[in-house]
C-alpha cells in the first residue's frame, strides 16, 4: 500500500459504551496490536512527521512506515510483513532483534514513496551530524498496546473500515490512554469516507483529532504534555494546475494548520499560542475563499460564512489573551491603580474554546472543509471545458493559473494602497478593515508564492508584514481602550487605563502612517507573463 485515506476521532467517555456496541457487531474482528516506534536520537522522524514501527498483529510482525500525504485525510504508508517469533514488544531499548521481535530493516521500504521520504529525512539528519559520526542511528522511543475492534461498512459502492482502538502508549514509566476510532477508506471516493464519518460524528459526538499515536508517543517520551502550536507551512503550487486544483491545495495547506491546533485545544490542553495559530489558520482559509473563491466550486465558496461565525466566536478569547499578555503588565509597570480586570463574556471565553471546538457544528465544518480539499477529478475525455471555469483543466485556450490568480490579488492590492495612503483620515472601523485586508492579501500571496518572482515577492511580503505589525498594536489598543472604558463605568480607577491607552493610541498612529506610506508606494510582485 503506497497511501491510505483515513480519519481519526476521539470518543467522549459518555458515548463510549454505545459506540462499542455499534462497532462490535457479529461481523466485527477483535485483535491485539502491540508495537514499538523508532526514531533518531535527534528525533528527526518526529520533526518530519514520519512514523516507523514494528507491530505484532494476528498474522505476525509487520514493519510500517508512514509519512504525510497531500491532505489531512491522506498519508503515505508502506507495510512489509517480516519473519519473527511470536511475542509482545518490550519497552524502548534497541533497534536490533530481541527474543520476541525481529530486527528493524530500512531496506524493506526502498522503492516506496514513503521510503523516499525516510531517505531524505535520514540524509538531512546525517548532513547535520558532526563529521565522522557515522549514519544516523534509530532506537526505540515508545511502545503501544491496544485492542482493536474493526468492522467494514458499505456506503453505496464504497467500503469503509471502522477500527476502535483502546489501550495505552508507554514511554519508560510514562503512560497515556488510547481511546479513538479510525475510519479508513478501503474502496470508493473520499467523499464516501466523509459521509460515513459525518453520520458517526452526529450520532456519537466524535471529535476529529489529527494527532497520530506516533505524535502522542513522541510527546510522552519527551515529557511534554501537549503538541507544540502548528504554524503555517510553505506551499508549492503546480503551475499546470487548474484553478480548482490550486484552490484545493491552498485550502488543504491552511486546514492542516487549523486542525493541528484545534485538536490540541479541543482536548483541553491548549495554550494561548495554539489559539493564536488556530485563528491564523482560519484567516488563511478565509483568505483563500475570499480572494480566490470565484475560482472554486460554489460548494467550497459557501463555507466562508461558517468559517466567519467560528472565527468571530474565537475572537473574544483571543482579545482576552492579548490583554493578559501585554496590557495588564504594562499598566502595572505604569503605576496604574488596582481595578477590576477582565469580566463579563470575555472572561469565560477561554474556558468555552474546547466545548466550541468539540461541538457538532464545528466537527461538521471540518469534514466539509476536508471535502473541499480533495483532488479535483479529471474531466472526461473529449470534454470541452469553459475557459477559467472552476474545475476545468488547463487548455490551450484557457487563461493560465498565473493570470487567473494575479487578477484578484492586483485588485485587492490597489484597494489596500488607496486606504494606506489616506490612513490618517480613516476612522477606527476603516483602519481595522485595512488591517484585515492587509492580512488577507498577505496570506493569499504567501499561499500562491510559487507563481510570483521571488525577489519582488520577498520585498512585498516584508512590506506587508511591517505594515501589519503596528496596525495590530493599534487595533489591540483600541479594543483594550473600549474594554477599560466599559470597566470604568463601574470602577473609577479604570479611567487611568483609559487615559494611558489613549496616549498609546496617539503615539502609535504616526508609526502606522509611516509603515503604510511605504506600502502605498511599493510596486506589486504580480508581473504579467
Amino acid at each position: 500500500m503506497s497511501s491510505e485515506i483515513e480519519l481519526k476521532f476521539r470518543i467522549p467517555i459518555a458515548r463510549l459504551a454505545a459506540l462499542r456496541r455499534a462497532v462490535a457487531t457479529r461481523s466485527a474482528v477483535v485483535e491485539r496490536l502491540a508495537a514499538v516506534y523508532f526514531d533518531t536520537p535527534g528525533e528527526h522522524l518526529a520533526q518530519a512527521r514520519v512514523a516507523l514501527r514494528l507491530r505484532l498483529e494476528a498474522s505476525g510482525w509487520v514493519q510500517t512506515l508512514k509519512a504525510e500525504g497531500a491532505t489531512a485525510m491522506q498519508r503515505l504508508e508502506h507495510n512489509v510483513p517480516v519473519p519473527g517469533l511470536p511475542g509482545v514488544p518490550g519497552l524502548p531499548g534497541a533497534a536490533g532483534a530481541t527474543a520476541d521481535r525481529p530486527a528493524l530493516d530500512l531496506a524493506r521500504h526502498h522503492g516506496s514513496p514513503a521510503g523516499a521520504v525516510l531517505a531524505r529525512v535520514l540524509a538531512k539528519a546525517q548532513a547535520g551530524a558532526p563529521a565522522g559520526s557515522g549514519p544516523a542511528t534509530l532506537t526505540e522511543r515508545y511502545a503501544t498496546d491496544v485492542q482493536r475492534t474493526r468492522r467494514v461498512l458499505r456506503h453505496g459502492a464504497a467500503r469503509v473500515e471502522l477500527a476502535l482502538d483502546e489501550g495505552q502508549i508507554r514511554a519508560g514509566s510514562a503512560v497515556c490512554a488510547v481511546c479513538e476510532i479510525e475510519f479508513e477508506l478501503l474502496r470508493g471516493p473520499p467523499q464516501a469516507l466523509l459521509d460515513v464519518a459525518a453520520r458517526w460524528v452526529a450520532r456519537f459526538g466524535l471529535v476529529l483529532d489529527v494527532r497520530s499515536k506516533s505524535e502522542r508517543g513522541h510527546r510522552l517520551a519527551q515529557g511534554q504534555p501537549a503538541s507544540p502550536p502548528s504554524h503555517a507551512r510553505p506551499l508549492k503550487l503546480a503551475r499546470q494546475a487548474s484553478p480548482a486544483q490550486a484552490v484545493a491545495a491552498m485550502l488543504a495547506n491552511a486546514l492542516g494548520q487549523v486542525l493541528a491546533n484545534a485538536s490540541q485545544l479541543a482536548d483541553d490542553g491548549g495554550q494561548p499560542e495554539h489559539l493564536h495559530q488556530l485563528r491564523v489558520g482560519l484567516r488563511r482559509l478565509r483568505s483563500v475563499l475570499q480572494v480566490f473563491g470565484p475560482l472554486a466550486p460554489p460548494a467550497d465558496a459557501s463555507l466562508e460564512p461558517r468559517l466567519s461565525a467560528l472565527f468571530g466566536r474565537l475572537g473574544a478569547a483571543r482579545d482576552q489573551d492579548a490583554m493578559a499578555d501585554w496590557l495588564w503588565p504594562a499598566l502595572q509597570a505604569a503605576g496604574a491603580p488596582v481595578f477590576v480586570r477582565p469580566s463579563g463574556p470575555a472572561a469565560g471565553a477561554a474556558a468555552d474554546i474546547a466545548p466550541l471546538l468539540r461541538a457538532a457544528a464545528t466537527q461538521q465544518l471540518w469534514l466539509a472543509l476536508l471535502g473541499a480539499c480533495q483532488p479535483v477529478p479529471a474531466a472526461p475525455a473529449g470534454a470541452l471545458p469553459a475557459a477559467g471555469r472552476a474545475g476545468a483543466p488547463p487548455s490551450a485556450t484557457s487563461p493560465s493559473l498565473h493570470a487567473l490568480l494575479r487578477k484578484p490579488l492586483r485588485r485587492r492590492y490597489r484597494q489596500v494602497q488607496r486606504d494606506a495612503a489616506r490612513f490618517d483620515a480613516l476612522d477606527d472601523a476603516a483602519r481595522h478593515r485595512l488591517r484585515r485586508r492587509i492580512k488577507r492579501l498577505r496570506y493569499a500571496t504567501e499561499l500562491s508564492a510559487a507563481l510570483w518572482p521571488a525577489k519582488h515577492l520577498k520585498r512585498l511580503l516584508r512590506t506587508l508584514a511591517r505594515a501589519q505589525a503596528p496596525l495590530g498594536e493599534f487595533n489591540d489598543t483600541v479594543v483594550a481602550q473600549a474594554h477599560c472604558q466599559a470597566l470604568a463605568a463601574h470602577d473609577a480607577p479604570a479611567w487611568f487605563a483609559v487615559g494611558w491607552l489613549s496616549a498609546r493610541r496617539q503615539a502609535l498612529a504616526p508609526v502606522c502612517s509611516q509603515a503604510l506610506a511605504r506600502l502605498a508606494s511599493q510596486p506589486s510582485c504580480w508581473q504579467r507573463r
